[in-house]
């Protein structure tokens, strides 16, 4: 799949998750640099908040919005994942005063990008996409950006995790 970063082609590598698909399973860093499992997260549904790198502006209102949003939601978890180093992770989530907010970073290698259709070949950084997971890993909720620097559509997403 093609998209655009300012205005530029881009290429996605892999395949992209579909409505109905089952997640496959991701092994990931957490900020202290232990692994993280999709299996981690049994029983909760899942928001995979998939962003090229929190070190931006949209990246960071993208995050803080569905983090905000989804606070107070016992059965939602946000997971936020980026090609960003976890000592760069761990400083946003301080900065941006968010401590308990979940960062993941695939930077250690291609797998999670490529399973999930989201790895950006000219740039190494996955794109902004989220997708939702139910509490069995079924994919749910799809949003592809095809713009990078646009922002997803929080609202369709917001909606789709209404109860």
């Amino acid at each position: 799949m093609k998209i655009t970063f300012g205005g530029n082609p881009l290429t996605l590598i892999g395949t992209q998750v579909k409505v109905g698909d089952n997640a496959k399973s991701f092994t990931l860093l957490k900020n202290d640099l232990s692994v993280a499992k999709l299996e981690d997260y049994k029983g909760k549904i899942k928001v995979l908040n998939i962003v090229p790198s929190l070190d931006t502006g949209v990246c960071d209102a993208q995050t803080r919005r569905f983090n905000a949003e989804l606070n107070d939601r016992e059965d939602v978890v946000v997971i936020t994942i980026s090609n960003d180093l976890p000592f760069a992770q761990a400083r946003w989530c301080g900065n941006a005063g968010l401590p308990n907010a979940i960062t993941l970073s695939a930077h250690k290698d291609e797998v999670f990008g490529t399973d999930y259709g989201v790895l950006i070949k000219e740039l190494r950084l996955l794109s902004r996409t989220v997708l939702v997971l139910d509490k069995n890993n079924v994919v749910t909720y799809v949003d592809y950006v095809h713009e990078g620097t646009d922002h997803p559509d929080y609202e369709s997403a917001l909606k789709h995790l209404a109860v």
